[in-house]
């Protein structure tokens, strides 16, 4: 029987779990709420006369009953509309436990498009493969223990009913919108960012913000590994100056905890603007400069100014992903090297590695005395392209780099992957 890898993580990452999704209902003024720490997401409900509304719902159908029962504890009011965010699947797969088998109005931006649901069958895209990364970067099939945390959500939560409960949206809004919860004045603002269709939800006599995933406690996902459509950074950046603008004094995210008191709502937005802008300009001058997309990853790093600030923590998002990201996004997969038009084979590279190296043998030797785990997995995948058995020194070689991981969702696909090659029955 397979030995499992001894769950060792990151402390920062750990602290992050325990303090950004401790399972909370938490009041945010008077008639307002949000639920954190019951799904990967939050779920927030505005309490109205005769109705409530809630925002956002979860990504499954037993986290969404869950939620709907501490809601109950606050308030026994109906829900009389839901809104959406955006169309991420951990937002919007739980609202038929909220409608309670009712038709209500379910508001979201004209341009409502989930990456996850109701997708064409018939489209030429690589599903399978967006299917296996997103089981990689959310360690789904992980033990509870192991998926210590998603980044953005708790790692050990309902999964009962994934994807099941989505109710497509029948209100949908084009323009900024004034619009009445039930007597509570809310406006829906667009605000472009994680993803385009992105609808913040402003609510000026509380001066309570929801801004959907544009904002929370890590670095943005600017780009996931699970694979994305390219995300506009910049329009990203220009959406959290205008949240910013509003002035808040409570911002309450699409995930983690609220931010309470104006000046720390405007600080997490400036900063977290301000390091996307970063990540910008330092990739923009390394391509003017001919580096390599390679070294301007390797060398992105906030300015100091910024750098400890711990909503800036590499929980999610990364700055080197966000460099390879944006430099693809914006010029293409081409850096301006000519020597990368042409194209060798994973197998064709191996072999010309392997005869420079001296032999199969010469590669093991360096994998096997290297401290450099990066470098490790690297001439691992040589040989393995070679048919040489390194899939389990490749394991053990991403257990210990997840070991030290603070992102999470490096950390799981590291794991997964490393429990996906042993399952292959690797001889000892």
């Amino acid at each position: 029987m397979e030995k499992e890898h001894p769950i060792l993580a990151n402390q920062a990452l750990l602290h992050h779990n325990e303090t950004q999704f401790a399972k909370s209902l938490v009041k945010l003024c008077p008639g307002v709420w949000t639920a954190v720490g019951f799904a990967a997401s939050t779920q927030h409900m505005i309490e109205g006369e005769n109705t409530v509304t809630v925002i956002d719902t979860s990504e499954s159908t037993k986290a969404a009953e869950n939620v709907l029962a501490e809601f109950r504890q606050v308030s026994s009011k109906p829900v009389g509309r839901i809104i959406y965010t955006h169309s991420h699947r951990d937002h919007i797969s739980g609202a038929s436990v909220f409608s309670e088998g009712r038709e209500i109005p379910v508001l979201a931006s004209a341009g409502f498009k989930s990456d996850l649901i109701g997708q064409d069958e018939n489209a030429i895209a690589p599903h399978k493969a967006l299917g296996r990364r997103t089981q990689a970067q959310f360690g789904i099939g992980l033990a509870p223990d192991q998926r210590v945390s998603l980044g953005c959500g708790p790692g050990d939560r309902p999964m009962e009913g994934m994807g099941a409960g989505h109710i497509p949206p029948n209100r949908l809004f084009d323009r900024d919108t004034e619009i009445d919860l039930d007597g509570i004045r809310a406006r829906l603002i667009m605000a472009p960012g994680e993803t385009a269709d992105h609808m913040a939800v402003w609510l000026p006599d509380s001066q309570v913000l929801f801004p959907g995933d544009n904002w929370y406690h890590a670095f943005p996902n600017l780009y996931a590994i699970r694979g994305t459509p390219y995300r506009d950074f910049a329009a990203w950046a220009d959406s959290l100056s205008l949240l910013e603008g509003l002035g808040a004094s409570v911002l309450a995210p699409g995930h983690t905890m609220p931010v309470f008191g104006a000046d720390s709502v405007r600080e997490v937005l400036v900063t977290t603007r301000a390091a996307i802008l970063h990540v910008m300009r330092h990739t923009a001058d390394g391509m003017d400069a001919g580096l390599s997309v390679d070294d301007i990853a390797a060398t992105v790093a906030l300015p100091d100014s910024i750098a400890d600030r711990p909503w800036l923590g590499e929980f999610y998002g990364k700055a080197s992903w966000s460099a390879r990201a944006f430099a693809a996004g914006t010029l293409g997969w081409y850096d301006g090297n000519p020597t990368h038009l042409g194209t060798l084979s994973t197998v064709a590279r191996a072999r010309h590695l392997a005869h420079l190296a001296g032999g199969s043998d010469a590669l093991w030797r360096a994998a096997e005395t290297t401290d450099d785990l990066q470098w490790r997995l690297e001439i691992c995948d040589h040989l393995i392209a070679l048919g040489e058995p390194a899939e389990r020194m490749k394991a053990e070689a991403m257990e210990r780099l997840a070991d030290a991981e603070v992102n999470a969702t490096a950390r799981n696909t590291y794991l997964w992957d490393a429990a996906r090659l042993k399952r292959k029955g690797i001889p000892e």
